[in-house]
């Protein structure tokens, strides 16, 4: 078992090898981005990465704290679900209202890939394989499907 601060760490040491490795791909527009911390340009609209002992997942996140509002986006996000699905050339699982890791409401959009752990170097090259494609994927899929989101900026 690690201290709360060798785990974190690990986690930074993850993070910023991930970001390394990532600063090298060019966005769907040619430019140079933050991959882990990406901006969508939609208060409350999110692409979370995370990795943690047992699983990793990567995420769309609606956290609007109107409920109603969580749902449109939603909802506008169901009208292109055919066109996320063949951009990432997957099916995630769409959640609606579901209590995040800190207890507070949230809509996702998301896919998990179990039995990784971060604090495994050795897992590091499978969790940087699992979430590389999947981000380039989304970035690609909201170069064209950022302008449906605009009435919520």
């Amino acid at each position: 078992m690690y201290s709360k601060d060798q785990a974190s760490a690990i986690k930074q040491e993850f993070w910023t090898a991930f970001g390394q490795y990532m600063a090298l791909q060019l966005s769907a527009e040619g430019l140079r981005i933050n991959w882990v911390n990406y901006k969508t340009g939609i208060k409350y609209l999110n692409f979370k990465l995370e990795a943690g002992q047992r699983s990793a997942s990567i995420m769309i996140e609606i956290s609007h704290p109107d409920l109603a509002i969580q749902e449109l986006i939603f909802e506008q996000f169901k009208e292109l679900r055919n066109i996320l699905h063949a951009e990432l050339n997957e099916v995630w699982n769409w959640e609606l209202h579901v209590p995040d890791a800190y207890g507070k409401t949230v809509t996702r959009i998301v896919k998990q890939l179990d039995e990784v752990s971060i604090f495994k170097k050795e897992d590091w090259p499978t969790l940087i394989s699992f979430l590389k494609p999947r981000l380039v994927a989304l970035d690609e899929f909201w170069n064209d499907a950022q302008y449906s989101f605009e009435l919520f900026k």
